[in-house]
């Protein structure tokens, strides 16, 4: 059975529930900013995103300002949440130990928070040094861009064409195809919704998983055949 260069997880709302966290906080900042939205409208729409992006998006939508400091604030509030809350998904931790291809994670949360995180769920050792943020590669650019993806990719030696993404969010979806990578949804967090799973279908996952329990089948399912076959 082929094996895969490299498995890449989103870690907000893959491994960890952290999504429905941030946005929550998030919802409640901008609505006292003057632009009201819901915890829910922030999962299904901006999920994926950095918190900057998500404004600057409202920003040209809703045409209303935000100031500069409410990063600081939500980031400040965000983070004692997580620190305090985060919990692991339920079998994250048995599927990722079961994965025998080189691992790593790309985020477009700040590296040492999602090392803070995984360490809290005791999933940081399976992850050896190789957890990547949008924010602190060279290019800066966090998801959609690909390029977190293609510096693990390169990193580590993997052929995007030969490495899995797992993924939550069409943003992340979208950076992971754009890097020329293989996707498998995944809505088993809290902030799912009704149609994410079509949702990320359409923004180009091969297919969808719901459970942990179904992910090392589904790699191995997909690694029979090639796309470019």
């Amino acid at each position: 059975m082929p094996q895969p260069d490299l498995v890449i997880f989103d870690c907000d709302g893959v491994l960890v529930d952290s999504e429905i966290i941030a946005a929550r906080i998030e919802a409640e900042l901008i609505t006292l900013a003057g632009y009201e939205i819901s915890a829910e409208e922030i999962a299904e729409t901006y999920a994926g995103l950095t918190f900057k992006d998500i404004l600057m998006r409202i920003e040209e939508k809703s045409q209303i300002p935000f100031q500069a400091s409410l990063i600081d604030r939500a980031e400040e509030l965000v983070e004692r949440k997580l620190r305090a809350d985060v919990r692991i998904i339920d079998g994250a931790r048995e599927a990722v130990a079961a994965v025998t291809a080189p691992r790593a994670v790309c985020s477009n949360s700040p590296r040492e928070r999602v090392e803070f995180m995984l360490e809290k769920v005791r999933l940081l050792p399976f992850f050896a040094g190789h957890i990547y943020s949008g924010l602190d590669i060279p290019s800066k650019k966090p998801k959609p861009a690909p390029d977190v993806f293609l510096y693990a990719a390169e990193k580590l030696g993997a052929k995007p064409k030969d490495t899995f993404v797992i993924e939550d969010s069409v943003h992340g979806v979208t950076g992971a195809r754009a890097a020329g990578m293989r996707v498998i949804g995944f809505t088993g967090a809290a902030h799912s919704y009704p149609g994410h799973a079509d949702t990320l279908t359409e923004a180009g996952a091969e297919t969808v998983i719901r459970r942990w329990a179904e992910l090392n089948s589904t790699i191995a399912a997909l690694s029979e055949w090639s796309e470019d076959a």
